[in-house]
């Protein structure tokens, strides 16, 4: 955890306004995060910090490639990533209910860590379904997988159709 460390931002002398911060977030980043789905990336993180006298503002842009799996022939491929959220920090010694939208800050703390919140954008970013081709003729998936993965579905129903068991047959025909 303590690579996470440069993903603090201290904000105590910091004056009113906006301040830009970047950060490389790369392989040793998703490393830190146990079970991570993501285990590669080459991503630039920039962060613009808007210091109010209330609260803190913090857009976030990052950018680059992650690697991910083909969820149709497996072959491992680099999904681009772009970006763009916001997260609001308040000053309070009361803690607010808490909500997604804004942090709490004491006023003991004198920094905040985004390292968490950089993580939780990234993985809610990743498509649902990865799939390295482009569409059409751009196609980039191992045809050599594909071909085995459509010889064994054909196999698998070729001989469930010659084994099938005649209570079976029976039962269908209720149906009818």
């Amino acid at each position: 955890m303590k690579s996470l460390r440069t993903y603090s931002i201290p904000f105590t002398g910091l004056k009113l306004g906006k301040h830009q911060f970047e950060f490389t977030v790369d392989d040793a980043f998703f490393a830190e995060f146990d079970y991570s789905l993501v285990k590669k990336a080459n991503l630039q993180c920039s962060v613009e910090l808007d210091r109010q006298e209330t609260m803190i503002i913090l857009d976030f842009h990052i950018k680059g490639v992650v690697e991910a799996a083909c969820d149709r022939c497996l072959a491992q491929y680099w999904q681009p990533l772009e970006i763009t959220e916001q997260q609001i920090a308040k000053f309070s010694d009361e803690p607010i209910d808490e909500d997604d939208e804004i942090i709490t800050l004491g006023k003991n703390d004198h920094e905040i860590n985004i390292a968490g919140l950089i993580y939780e954008y990234i993985n809610v970013a990743m498509p649902f379904i990865s799939v390295c081709e482009n569409g059409g003729e751009d196609s980039h998936c191992d045809e050599e997988m594909i071909n085995k993965l459509n010889e064994l579905a054909t196999n698998g129903t070729e001989e469930q159709t010659e084994d099938t068991d005649p209570r079976w047959d029976v039962l269908k025909k209720i149906n009818k």
